[in-house]
């Protein structure tokens, strides 16, 4: 068995950035996002590129849309650069019938100032089921703020709720420059990677052998930039990319990480649902005797939850899927809950939603990152992600007033029965549910979630 030194000196092995301490800084709600998302926009004197999920046609989404357009105006000469999902920004919500894309939006912005910004679509794969754009970061000249956010009401705690994430930013040259880097080689330029903002969008269909080719690109793909030892008052800082399963970079830092642990591991994730992999990783260091702690929504805190109260849609059953695998883990791992090792936290809190990601290693290692943690960024979507390490413990203050954010809305899991059961849920979920075990699509479900 290897122990957790070996692990500890592949990840040293990995090239890095040196970057002072200093300038790493947490903010710690989506209001506090928010106010410096937009005074990062108003302040940018040469270059602007975010990478997202999707900016949505909301009132947040038109705000920050306008800022970045405002900024355009104010300095012709300013690259201003959107990136979002190809996919993702050609429909509505997900429930939401008749409603018209973001695109729409972007469109009618360009026609509206003399200097439009560019906003394109980047198709990871063909279909949005079998992969999206899920890579996170935002340059402002040499700052890089971070989040695993996208751009709406509720991930900006717009109109009185908000979805709860990591929120990090980082002023280094050399890191905003490789960030943006990747996306230069790319996305720039890119056949697959058509603009959003003009009225002839090609489809998916038409782009199919330039998506072909594209994702044999991103498979390969990664950061690039010139290794730097690490001095007195810096951490290393090492960006990571991966897509699909074979030769993934990031899910194989992640797995080193979690096997790197001597004392303590602590993990979020919003929907959990751990690829096997992961879970065998994080059962090995319960055996060898490690405090794992593990921070996840309540199934009332996740994106797709549908109150009893309101009509029932599909989507609505996803909260408990999810809670049933909690379920069926907390009870294999009962022994080690008693124990106080494994300590099961779910956070609520009031009508918001949860969407954490990322992992802290004893008091010198952290992950950064959009990945969920599940097997759909496992193996489908198009991911990236920051390790820290820091072996002088600079960050540790700054580490453990955001863990203790973090815990702020907790209650720690003492039995797995506290959990509901399919007896417990609504009739509709359980219908569901129970067709979902019938026809054994929950296999495909897993992968795809």
């Amino acid at each position: 068995m290897r122990l957790a030194n070996y692990y500890r000196s592949l990840l040293q092995r990995l090239p890095a950035l040196s970057v002072n301490a200093d300038q790493v800084r947490v903010l710690h709600s989506a209001a506090d996002f928010k106010s410096r998302l937009l005074a990062l926009i108003a302040t940018a004197k040469t270059r602007i590129c975010l990478v997202a999920l999707y900016l949505q046609d909301d009132d947040a989404g038109r705000e920050i849309l306008t800022a970045l357009h405002d900024a355009k105006q104010a300095n012709p000469a300013l690259d201003v650069r959107l990136y979002v999902d190809f996919h993702r920004a050609q429909r509505g919500l997900i429930g939401h019938k008749g409603q018209g894309g973001n695109h729409c939006m972007y469109q009618e912005f360009a026609e509206r100032y003399k200097h439009p910004i560019a906003i394109y679509g980047v198709p990871v794969k063909g279909r949005e089921l079998l992969g999206v754009l899920h890579l996170k970061g935002f340059v402002f000249d040499d700052t890089l703020l971070y989040s695993g956010a996208s751009i709406n009401d509720i991930y900006l705690h717009q109109n009185g709720r908000y979805r709860f994430d990591r929120y990090h930013e980082i002023t280094d040259a050399s890191l905003a420059d490789t960030m943006l880097g990747y996306v230069d080689r790319l996305f720039a330029h890119n056949p697959a990677v058509p603009a959003l903002n003009r009225a002839d969008i090609p489809t998916a269909r038409q782009l199919r052998q330039s998506i072909r080719q594209f994702r044999q690109q991103l498979r390969r793909g990664q950061y690039q930039f010139d290794d730097k030892s690490r001095q007195s008052g810096e951490v290393a800082v090492t960006p990571l990319a991966g897509l699909g399963k074979r030769g993934n970079k990031l899910n194989k830092a992640i797995r080193l990480l979690v096997r790197s642990t001597q004392q303590r591991l602590f993990i979020c994730t919003p929907y959990f649902n751990l690829p096997k992999s992961l879970a065998r990783d994080i059962r090995a260091q319960l055996k060898k005797g490690r405090e794992i702690t593990l921070v996840i929504g309540d199934k009332t805190a996740n994106d797709f939850y549908i109150p009893p109260d309101q009509p029932f849609r599909t989507i609505g059953g996803l909260p408990y899927l999810y809670e049933a695998n909690l379920r069926r883990f907390a009870r294999a791992n009962q022994t080690f809950i008693y124990k106080g090792r494994l300590n099961i936290m779910l956070w609520h809190h009031d009508h918001n939603s949860y969407h954490l990601k990322g992992l802290f290693v004893d008091d010198d290692l952290a992950m950064i990152t959009g990945n969920n943690l599940n097997p759909r960024a496992w193996g489908l979507d198009l991911e990236n992600g920051l390790l820290l390490q820091d072996p002088e413990h600079k960050l540790r203050s700054v580490f453990e007033e955001e863990k203790a954010n973090i815990l702020q809305h907790c209650r720690r899991l003492t039995h797995f029965t506290e959990i509901e059961q399919l007896s417990d849920y609504p009739e509709p979920v359980q219908r569901l549910l129970k067709r979902v075990q019938r026809t054994q699509a929950n296999v495909l479900l897993k992968r795809l979630l």
